[in-house]
């Protein structure tokens, strides 16, 4: 049998299905003690206690002989109905129908149990916890009798059921408490590996259970080989790039000596080649540079950034800028991908606008171009390190290695977000969007 169904109803967060954890096995066993209880309490020793009633009123009206008048028929009956300690009383007419208050359930057993077997009923009242009115119908009229609502039915039967729930409300915080304790280090582990995730370290130091206690010492490890990995790659760069970085200025410093034609093509070469190892470089960096993200406005950066593409004379446009405020980035990270998509947009097309927008759950910031585009189908393979799409995008004066995507796309995960490619509606070529969560 398939549950399928039922976890569309199930709570999503930890504390919920904790809290329902904790909450539907207490619930369940107290539903199951106050019915017992009803059954047997209130329902079963209500019965016994009110058939004893039944026989002591049976009792009393048969002290009375079929030719009394009203006044020997009350002689013959007081002496016993005293020492039962019931009331005796006439009455010109008997309530029409039995009375109760609506949530006294111990009194539909008091009038079942006394209509079963009591012949001459002609109304039963239990206005309240005190006195009990039963109207009987003899031949001197209607008699009253009334007696103390402890003789049929089981003093303050409300009590377990008020102390369940009371208690029930004293524990509850109690509980939570207790849980929430038990789950704030998991939480706490799950804000730091999020964190991590978006490229920042926060403090953290395992606490809890044994067990989560284990998965925090085993996240710390992972962490800290990461960072490891992270140190020595930067490390091996920054040696590639002083070595290679030598030869090749060692090369320009030759070439510019030279006065033959040939050395032209050789000078563009080491100029490509200087390129390449430049966005070589800028793609295995990453994040080198910045530790920790800052509040940066985005609205400024985007601006900053268009200026400057305007002033190196590229065809680039800031359309529309929604929203204001504040956002945790690496600034030098998001220009660099922001640069590279506005560098992609201007050498596959002739025209590039850039939008922003900021709302209260994330900053999208748009970058379109009039180009050939990528089909829908190599859009997932475009964002690869080294891949050059066999396309018209690639068909340029200024030929790429195939990274700018792959550096933007590395970026925007660095921060807990991610690169969409899709198809401009305004310009008709790529639309490329950055999509970072607040």
């Amino acid at each position: 049998m398939s549950f399928e169904w039922l976890k569309r109803y199930m709570p999503r967060s930890l504390y919920g299905r904790a809290a329902l954890i904790l909450v539907l096995p207490v619930v369940t066993l107290q539903l199951v003690v106050t019915v017992i209880f009803v059954q047997r309490h209130f329902e079963g020793v209500t019965e016994q206690l009110t058939r004893s009633v039944r026989d002591e009123v049976r009792l009393i009206t048969a002290q009375v002989a079929p030719g009394d008048d009203r006044a020997a028929a009350t002689a013959a009956m007081a002496p016993l109905a005293e020492a039962l300690d019931y009331t005796l009383s006439w009455q010109s007419v008997a309530p029409q129908g039995d009375t109760r208050r609506w949530f006294d359930l111990s009194g539909l057993v008091v009038i079942r149990e006394l209509r079963s077997d009591l012949a001459g009923i002609a109304a039963i009242a239990l206005p309240n916890d005190r006195d009990t009115l039963v109207y009987l119908d003899l031949p001197q009229g209607v008699l009253q009798l009334r007696f103390d609502r402890k003789g049929v039915s089981a003093s303050n039967p409300h009590q377990l059921i008020l102390n369940m729930f009371l208690f029930s409300l004293i524990m509850t915080p109690i509980a939570y408490i207790y849980l929430r304790n038990q789950l704030r280090p998991i939480t706490r582990l799950a804000d730091a590996a999020t964190a991590f995730g978006r490229g920042r370290v926060v403090p953290y130091t395992p606490s809890g259970a044994v067990e989560v206690r284990a998965a925090g010492h085993a996240f710390l490890d992972m962490r800290a080989r990461i960072e490891r990995q992270i140190e020595q790659r930067t490390l091996l760069l920054s040696g590639v790039s002083h070595d290679l970085r030598t030869p090749l200025t060692r090369l320009k410093l030759g070439l510019s000596m030279l006065d033959d034609d040939e050395v032209i093509d050789l000078q563009r070469d080491v100029r490509e080649m200087e390129r390449m190892l430049g966005e070589f470089l800028d793609f295995v960096r990453g994040n080198a540079e910045e530790q920790s993200p800052d509040l940066v406005d985005p609205m400024a950066l985007v601006r900053q950034i268009v200026e400057d593409a305007q002033r190196a004379e590229r065809p680039v446009t800031l359309l529309d800028v929604e929203g204001a405020g504040m956002i945790a980035l690496r600034p030098l990270a998001i220009r660099r991908a922001v640069e590279n998509l506005i560098e992609n947009a201007t050498r596959y097309g002739t025209n590039c606008e850039l939008s922003v927008k900021l709302s209260e759950s994330s900053l999208r910031i748009r970058v379109e171009d009039d180009g050939p585009g990528i089909p829908e189908e190599m859009r997932s393979t475009a964002t690869k390190a080294f891949v050059r799409l066999d396309t018209s995008r690639n068909q340029s004066r200024t030929p790429g290695v195939g990274l700018g995507l792959a550096i933007a796309t590395d970026i925007a995960r660095a921060h807990g977000g991610v690169l969409r490619l899709g198809q401009s509606d305004r310009l008709g070529g790529l639309r490329a969007d950055i999509v970072l969560a607040k």
